[in-house]
């Protein structure tokens, strides 16, 4: 059963900006996500750090909640073996999932990374 369905478009530009500094990054990014974002060169450093940004806040849509409770960095997505987008949720966004499943999808496109969440129930 889909509890939530959620979707976020976001600049490209204004990403590849925010994450010059330390804070942002920090604040939004969990280290796993920042260690990825900090490998990437060129304009791939923006597309990742915008995607991830718009996953972020898709699930927190698909969540019903918008980031009350919990910040940005309790929703952590990053890439399964074969590339696919994966989300890990962490302290009060876990507890407002409890047993359901995230799936994330992420594209890039024209100076903007776009996203969307479903969270899925087993009930």
């Amino acid at each position: 059963m889909i509890r939530g369905i959620g979707l976020d478009l976001c600049d490209i530009g204004r990403i590849e900006k925010a994450i010059e500094k330390e804070r942002f990054l920090e604040r939004v990014y969990t280290p796993l996500e920042q260690s990825r974002i900090l490998a990437a060169r060129g304009a791939r450093r923006g597309e990742i750090a915008a995607g991830m940004f718009a996953a972020k806040e898709a699930v927190a849509k698909a969540l019903g909640t918008g980031f009350t409770g919990f910040g940005p960095d309790a929703v952590e997505i990053l890439p399964d073996e074969n590339g696919r987008p994966g989300c890990t949720l962490y302290k009060h966004a876990r507890e407002l999932a409890g047993d359901a499943r995230v799936h994330v999808s992420v594209t890039h496109e024209s100076g903007f990374a776009a996203a969307t969440a479903i969270v899925e129930s087993g009930e």
